[in-house]
């Protein structure tokens, strides 16, 4: 049996999602019940906290088991990348969360604690690649290739356990976070909030964020010696050149207190701003500012509340800059957003789809915070609705189960009570091919995924039996409604032959006991990249029944998990498949786990 959650993490799981996304900023609390700008911080103050999320990687695939740090409890992401933390003692007005995972730069977010509510998070970790090496006696640079370049001065090394001097070879990892992307919200430490020279809490505006670790040829940890001081370089992107001001504040990420602090000065010089440095951990480029709270809600013409939408605010003067929040399970959505100042709110289904806006509001902050109330999407294009029922093995209703909604690369987790679920999505494009599937968490039993082809408007799905422990590998397949599943033995994954050689073929040849097919198998366009979140489907067959390529319309292929050589590779696609023999149209659903043998 697959043990998808504990019982303490299924009462732990209804209680987090009554959450709402958001940063909560500020320093003292108004008669609301929100939070309002106070000049300096209080970083004593505990409050019980609930708090949950996704953690992925660069590339958007899941993370499993890594270790999330909530106050002084610790958490594991699930299969899903998953973790969720309730009632746990956290810092008020900046209560931390950290993500650890070995080879991965520490994923940590900062948000305002308050009683009754609940913050949620996606996370991306970024991997430790070493960008060069330099002598420590002698001193020495390396530059990445987007620009970010680290210089270390001669005998300026310390082992960062002993204090004690390093002369060997210094392994440099660093990652540059660029300021104009679209996904910096998920990568960046902390939530924009810093606390500068004077004591004083701000808002951040940033130019630049550079992820720096110095190790040793051992593996330990280095750092700067006391008066030492190294040389930063942060690319600025073209985008923001001319916005740059000559000098700008240089900050460092306080992993403990989940803040920046203010720490010395950059310069501009060309398209680079040069600062010193006296440590390395990550380093920002900031313009710092006061600011208030804004807050909305995300409802459908139904009044039914869409979550995980991207909320994008951006200065009308200025749409470079701006700040992004996703909306929760209600809908609702917060952050901090600069006082005084025309802002441009707009709803995108993701923040990897920007291209068009489901909703824009230009609205004025002044000194104190702005609720802009409930917002109606009436963007039926995008926007769909997805019910349906889920029963257990004795197909009885579930009572507490959980839906597991895969799109774009993304997951999305959605409660299912007295066996029915309820939820709206906003997606890029519509129709929209998702991987769903149930899990019925009382008794640790979870459905195979199943590949669905969601259109606009309303979407019933049939009722979906959770009853089934996952195998290692598996093809299961549905020919026009009629299921196929095969779980044992005699998987092969391949190179393609000579015909297609950039290809990759998987095929399940042991016939299965229960079912009668001796042979079923499909073929991928091989991604440039791996791993990949999806792939074209370039053939499919399977035993007398369907078989064709090509397909009347493209297929893709969404993937669930893609691991290492000698890991498994799984996902799931839909589509029309014609039987080029008998010119037969077919319907055509398949889910798969086989281990990589290339």
């Amino acid at each position: 049996m697959v043990k998808i959650y504990s019982p303490k993490i299924l009462s732990a799981f209804f209680i987090s999602f009554l959450f709402t996304t958001s940063l909560f900023i500020g320093c003292e609390k108004a008669d609301d019940g929100k939070f309002i700008y106070g000049p300096y911080p209080d970083l004593s103050t505990q409050v019980k906290s609930s708090v949950n999320g996704f953690v992925t990687d660069e590339n958007d695939q899941v993370v499993t088991l890594a270790t999330v740090q909530v106050g002084a409890a610790t958490f594991t992401t699930d299969k899903y990348g998953y973790f969720v933390a309730t009632n746990v003692d956290v810092v008020k007005e900046a209560a931390v969360v950290t993500v650890s995972k070995t080879g991965y730069f520490k994923g940590i977010k900062t948000y305002m604690a308050e009683e009754g509510k609940s913050a949620f998070f996606r996370i991306k970790l970024i991997r430790k690649v070493n960008a060069g090496t330099v002598n420590a006696a002698a001193g020495g640079s390396v530059t990445l290739a987007n620009g970010l370049s680290i210089i270390l001065p001669a005998n300026a090394v310390v082992n960062a356990s002993t204090n004690a001097a390093y002369t060997g070879t210094v392994n440099v990892a660093a990652y540059w976070l660029n300021p104009t992307a679209a996904d910096l919200s998920g990568i960046m430490p902390g939530d924009l909030r810093g606390i500068n020279s004077n004591g004083k809490m701000q808002l951040l505006t940033t130019y630049g964020m550079a992820a720096v670790e110095l190790t040793g040829s051992g593996g330990e940890l280095l750092q700067m010696a006391t008066g030492k001081k190294a040389l930063l370089g942060f690319p600025i992107p073209s985008a923001l050149l001319s916005s740059a001001p000559v000098t700008i504040p240089l900050w460092y990420f306080d992993e403990a207190k989940g803040l920046w602090k203010e720490e010395g000065t950059a310069t501009k010089t060309g398209d680079n701003y040069v600062g010193e440095v006296s440590h390395f951990s990550t380093w920002n480029v900031d313009i710092p500012e006061d600011f208030v709270q804004f807050s909305c809600t995300l409802v459908d013409q139904n009044s039914q509340p869409i979550p995980y939408a991207f909320v994008k605010i951006s200065r009308v003067s200025n749409p470079l800059s701006y700040g992004g929040y996703y909306s929760g399970i209600s809908g609702y959505a917060s952050g901090a957003v600069p006082k005084n100042s025309q802002l441009k709110l707009e709803v995108f289904s993701d923040n990897s789809c920007t291209a068009t806006a489901i909703y824009t509001q230009l609205f004025t902050t002044g000194s104190s915070n702005i609720s802009l109330g409930t917002i109606t999407l009436n963007n039926t294009a995008t926007m769909l609705n997805v019910s349906g029922t889920a029963t257990n093995c004795i197909n009885t209703p579930l009572n507490a189960g959980l839906l597991i909604l895969r799109l774009a690369n993304r997951n999305y987790i959605y409660p299912i009570s007295n066996g029915t679920y309820h939820f709206n999505i906003a997606v890029c494009n519509a129709p929209a091919t998702v991987s769903i599937s149930t899990v019925d968490l009382g008794n640790q039993q979870a459905s195979l995924p199943f590949s669905y082809t969601l259109n606009t408007g309303n979407n019933i799905i049939s009722n979906i039996q959770s009853c089934g422990v996952l195998p290692s590998e598996y093809t299961y397949y549905t020919i026009d409604g009629t299921p196929f599943y095969q779980s044992s033995g005699g998987f092969y994954f391949r190179q393609s032959g000579a015909g297609s050689p950039n290809n990759i073929d998987m095929f399940s040849t042991s016939h299965d006991p229960a079912m009668t097919i001796p042979h079923s198998g499909f073929s991928v366009v091989r991604p440039v990249i791996l791993p990949p979140g999806s792939a074209s489907l370039y053939s499919f067959s399977i035993y007398n029944n369907a078989s064709g390529s090509p397909f009347p319309n493209p297929i893709t292929v969404n993937y669930t998990e893609y691991g290492n050589i000698g890991q498994y590779i799984g996902g799931s696609f839909a589509g029309t498949i014609r039987n080029n023999t008998t010119n037969t149209i077919y319907n055509v659903t398949c889910s798969f786990r086989m281990k990589r043998s290339f």
